[in-house]
């Protein structure tokens, strides 16, 4: 299978296990360039953007992080053929979704109709990713279901978290000052707010449920 029907298929939903754990070189880099290229993208209109988001070295660092996270959080379920890169492969490529922030729609449209229409960019990016990493979970890991979920959840409630304080500080400080001028992206940064206010009241529960998952995992693994 060719690297673009693997992207094709996984992003749609179908790759297989065994496709997964067929990923290679090719597949890696695809998915380093398409993540560099929709973070370029994402920030190429931004006038605040530090110098690494406009370059899209941020996106790039960012894939990284997350899946050194996620295959990290995994490890104590000790999940066979497990590794890294598959799990960095498999991150890079689902940055594709995210070339919908590039598109200028603040050129077109008023800023009330654009700060809307990126609402809805970030809400479809955001849950089409976010249901690739349960799908690749699910199809990868074969845990039980509440498991996955909360695997899938913990290090995005992280991420959200840490990437508000780094990167939005300056835009909520002073939205919440009323000091700026009107930007496309303010709806998006209102609701990404709302997210770090939800995320910091489920990574309690979620470590909690993470704690339960691994015990039952091990006590069962004992008992074979």
């Amino acid at each position: 299978m060719n690297t673009f029907n693997t992207i094709i298929k996984l992003l749609t939903f179908s790759l297989s296990r065994e496709e997964m754990l067929q990923f290679n070189r090719t597949h890696f880099i695809a998915g380093l360039v398409g993540t560099w290229v929709v973070g370029m993208g994402r920030y190429w209109d931004d006038a605040g953007a530090n110098i690494l988001q406009h370059l899209g070295l941020g996106s790039v660092i960012y894939i990284f992080v997350l899946a050194a996270l996620i295959w990290t959080i995994l490890l104590p379920f000790k999940v066979d053929n497990w590794n890294y890169f598959t799990v960095v492969t498999f991150i890079g490529l689902t940055s594709f979704p995210a070339i919908f922030y590039a598109i200028p729609v603040e050129r077109f449209l008023s800023i009330e109709t654009a700060n809307s229409i990126n609402v809805w960019f970030l809400a479809i990016v955001a849950a089409w990713r976010l249901g690739l990493l349960y799908y690749f979970l699910k199809q990868f890991t074969r845990l039980a279901f509440w498991n996955i979920l909360t695997v899938t959840l913990m290090p995005i409630c992280l991420i959200i978290s840490i990437l508000t304080a780094l990167n939005l500080h300056r835009v909520v400080f002073n939205i919440m000052g009323g000091v700026r001028n009107p930007t496309p992206h303010d709806a998006s940064y209102m609701v990404l707010m709302l997210l770090t206010g939800v995320s910091s009241v489920l990574i309690l529960p979620l470590i909690i449920s993470y704690g339960i998952g691994i015990y039952k995992r091990r006590a069962r693994s004992s008992l074979k």
